[in-house]
């Protein structure tokens, strides 16, 4: 899918269906003209409804559609017979979105699960008829409720990736490389900062019959958490994956300040993501000599790693093998 068709984030506003009337009506035949009261209920508001889908991973067909709008209910008829409730608006949404109230940022949910559903928007409830409102000293009711008016309001929704290992690093770290070699996903990749703009996923076999989710993230700069570079709009991703993949260049100046930096990066956007298990890829190990190696090998942090290069191959059998132990804990 073209990088522009990647959306994670809409603003629409939704209308549930306004409740049907409950009816005012006696019943009469050709054997009673003066029967009691008969009237139905009103149906309710259609609803809107967000569910979750695997045929769908982006918030595209959500982009230029800003008002959704659910079916009213029918008003409630003579002989006890209701209304038909209003048709629910059910929108399909990739797995990781979170709906959110415009106005206060409040989290109202979570689409985690296929088949998952939540109402993001209830509709108004339909109006009792006149048939509830018979008592011993009021046999002949002369009123029925209205219908409860549908609600109008604007939500968003963010997707969060859903992914076993996201990729974290400053850009042209080669994690799109690692990406493409690793799985079948073939992002774009040039030797220029940014080339990564949107998140971009793989499934990553390994073994006999196995295989976990990797995503590539865009890239982290110093300053991300307050908006700079890509900013925040990616580090949110990072939130639903289960392993963190720090990649730094064996070019690096300094791998231990760079890792410190892109740890930093992730506690000031969410210290909860600091919880979660990390490994640590040395990348390009091709352009620097097995002395080189050995001298970067003393100065590294205190986290398991490993040494890769995706030119070559070397150590991406026990990449898998790292990562499979960390997300089968």
């Amino acid at each position: 899918m073209a990088e522009s068709n990647f959306v994670d984030y809409v603003k629409i506003c939704c209308r549930s269906g306004k409740g049907g009337a409950g009816a005012m009506h006696f019943h009469r035949d050709k054997h009673t003209t003066k029967g009691g009261p008969d009237g139905g209920d009103g149906g309710r508001g259609g609803n809107i409804i967000l569910k979750g889908s695997a045929n769908v991973w982006t918030l595209l067909h959500l982009k230029f559609r800003k008002h959704v709008i659910a079916e009213p209910g029918n008003n409630g008829e003579s002989a006890l017979r209701s209304g038909k409730d209003g048709k629910d608006e059910i929108i399909e949404v990739p797995l990781g979105t979170v709906a959110k109230d415009a106005e206060t940022g409040e989290v109202l949910f979570e689409i985690t699960n296929v088949g998952e559903t939540h109402v993001l928007l209830a509709g108004g409830r339909g109006g009792q008829g006149n048939h509830h409102f018979k008592s011993s000293t009021n046999q002949t009711p002369r009123h029925s409720q209205p219908g409860e008016e549908g609600k109008e309001e604007w939500k968003v929704l963010e997707l969060k990736i859903l992914a076993d290992v996201g990729l974290v690093g400053f850009p042209n770290a080669g994690k799109s490389t690692l990406l493409s070699v690793v799985t079948a996903a073939k992002p774009a990749i040039a030797d220029y900062p940014f080339t990564t703009l949107v998140p971009n996923l793989g499934i990553v076999k390994y073994r006999e019959y196995q295989s976990f989710v990797m995503a590539d993230i865009p890239g982290i700069i110093e300053g991300a958490h307050e908006g700079k570079g890509l900013g925040t709009r990616f580090l949110r991703h990072i939130e639903r994956n289960a392993t963190l993949l720090f990649m730094i260049p064996a070019t690096s100046a300094n791998i231990k300040d760079d890792f410190a930096v892109l740890k930093r990066e992730l506690k000031l956007y969410n210290k909860e993501l600091l919880n979660k298990s990390r490994l640590l890829a040395i990348t390009q190990c091709d352009l620097v000599s097995n002395e080189e190696i050995k001298a970067i090998k003393k100065l590294l942090p205190r986290v398991p790693h490993v040494f890769i290069s995706s030119a070559t191959g070397m150590g991406i059998d026990e990449l898998k093998d790292k990562l499979w132990e960390l997300i089968s804990v």
